[in-house]
């Protein structure tokens, strides 16, 4: 795939959604990060219905804390590894309190360094609360890179690299919520929604659907 080809790829997506968003919902990039760890294999409103309640009177590192691991768990039992997450949780409250004075790092080492805090929730939080040009590569970006291909790699590592390589440099700010999105609601793992999408006839992948094999909603974006 040339320079030309994803260029027009991202224009479009920009052009059918100019000011894309995070489905997580959160106030503060403390409450964003928190629903980051959450949302490793759980989907967003799973995260947002148990955040919903937890954020009411324990939305800063300090009150979690406070709260504990014990209740922390009865407040996420709904979404999956929510021992394993709980226990993230409140070991990187502790942290945040202890060596960042309870405030979100704006640095990636500091955030990877964060207990439950890997490359791609470091991604998520430099990108949505702190407004850095990275891209968060889930397995809806890996597939769509690979798929499309706009950057195709064996690993997410490899995959973002070059996206942040090949991504024009003025719609690398929201190019991972245009990708996420429509691998999302329209290019989806299985019987991808190909009538009904906006760049179908810039797309490589072989094994299009047709209008009969794909009925999917399309959601998420507005004109996709």
């Amino acid at each position: 795939m040339n320079a030309q080809t994803r260029y027009e790829i991202f224009r479009r997506l920009c052009e059918a959604n100019p000011d894309p968003e995070t489905e997580l919902e959160y106030k503060t990039p403390f409450e964003l990060l928190v629903a980051v760890v959450l949302s490793a294999q759980a989907t967003d409103k799973s995260v947002n219905l148990a955040t919903a309640k937890l954020y009411r009177f324990s939305n800063t590192p300090q009150a979690l804390l406070a709260l504990g691991q014990e209740k922390l768990e009865a407040s996420i039992r709904t979404i999956g590894l929510f021992r394993t997450k709980a226990k993230n949780i409140i070991a990187l409250c502790r942290e945040l309190i202890e060596k960042h004075g309870g405030e979100v790092p704006r640095d990636r080492e500091s955030l990877e360094a964060l207990p439950g805090v890997g490359r791609k929730t470091a991604n998520v939080i430099l990108n949505v609360a702190f407004g850095e040009p990275t891209i968060a590569v889930d397995t809806h970006i890996f597939r769509l890179a690979n798929r499309i291909p706009l950057a195709p790699g064996k690993d997410v590592l490899e995959v973002e690299r070059k996206l942040l390589r090949f991504v024009p440099e003025e719609f690398r700010q929201h190019a991972h919520h245009w990708l996420i999105l429509h691998g999302r609601y329209v290019c989806k793992a299985q019987k991808p929604a190909c009538p009904r999408c906006i760049i179908r006839d810039l797309c490589e992948y072989r094994g299009k659907t047709m209008e009969s094999e794909s009925s999917t909603k399309v959601r998420g974006q507005r004109a996709l």
